[in-house]
């Protein structure tokens, strides 16, 4: 580990990191409109965010900073591929990596790794669907849309809240902290689809305020320090490729997983790629 890596960790594990979440979200969802109106304008201006695709442009009509960040999009603002068998992008942003699942571990940056049964939760009869299977990690900027949608069609049979800790998810961070998404607080949705089992995770980090997904509401906080599980048995929700899914109250990241032999990664899609929601990132 570099001198730069090893500050960068040792500063961010000092942090306390939900009290300074907590913190943000307070600003974030307040509704004083000169404060509102101010951040959200710093934001759009200084990460270049296209107000031409928000459904609602006109900023007055946000009731807090959180609403704009979490801003619906135009209808076909994001395309879904119509391509047979496709594998869509379950959000805009840039592909951290993706590949496959080596013998449980997943590839974080040079040197660097978690296992599947660690960011799964813990239990390994959980993970071991995905052994030797595929993986994606995807990372939202400030200036991405925030809402999180499915890359297939899949009947919700699981989810899963791990409590954790919430370092900073961007590239830096990346490099430094080993395990990274296996420390961090996060969201684990299980579904069943029609090649088999799809995990998507929802990554908290630093300043993320709350992780929502459509049919629960939020999930975090409350910050706990036990793994909370929800079975979906029966009535479990079913949701089609490109149905919305998910939000992050400020940016984050989202894995997915496949299991082994069920689908393939464009050629393209690699890390440093850029993508949008919806568009054929795999069959």
């Amino acid at each position: 580990m570099t001198l730069k890596n090893t500050a960068v960790e040792l500063f961010q594990t000092v942090l306390p990191h939900h009290l300074l979440s907590q913190f943000v979200s307070k600003f974030t969802h307040s509704e004083n409109v000169v404060w509102k109106n101010f951040l959200t304008r710093q934001i759009i201006q200084h990460y270049g965010v296209n107000m031409d695709e928000a459904a609602t442009p006109d900023l007055n009509t946000f009731k807090s900073f959180n609403e704009f960040f979490t801003r619906e999009l135009k209808a076909g603002a994001r395309p879904l591929t119509t391509e047979q068998g496709a594998i869509a992008s379950p959000a805009d942003g840039v592909v951290s990596q993706a590949g496959k699942i080596e013998s449980g571990d997943i590839f974080q940056a040079k040197g660097k790794s978690f296992t599947v049964t660690d960011l799964l939760g813990g239990d390994s009869q959980r993970a071991e669907k995905f052994n030797d299977g595929e993986f994606t990690t995807i990372y939202l900027s400030p200036k991405d849309y925030h809402r999180l949608h499915m890359p297939i069609s899949g009947t919700l049979r699981e989810m899963v809240h791990v409590p954790g800790r919430l370092f900073s998810v961007n590239g830096a961070t990346t490099e430094a902290v080993n395990g990274l998404f296996a420390k961090n607080e996060r969201v684990v949705a299980i579904f069943d689809t029609e090649i088999g089992q799809m995990a998507l995770v929802l990554v908290g980090a630093i300043f993320v305020s709350s992780i929502e997904t459509v049919w629960h509401g939020v999930v975090t906080p409350p910050s706990i320090k036990t793994v909370r599980t929800w079975q979906y048995e029966t009535d479990a929700p079913t949701l089609e490729k490109g149905a919305e899914m998910g939000r992050f109250n400020m940016g984050s990241t989202i894995i997915v997983l496949f299991e082994k032999d069920k689908m393939n990664w464009n050629e393209d899609f690699a890390a440093g790629k850029t993508v949008k929601v919806g568009e054929k990132i795999g069959s």
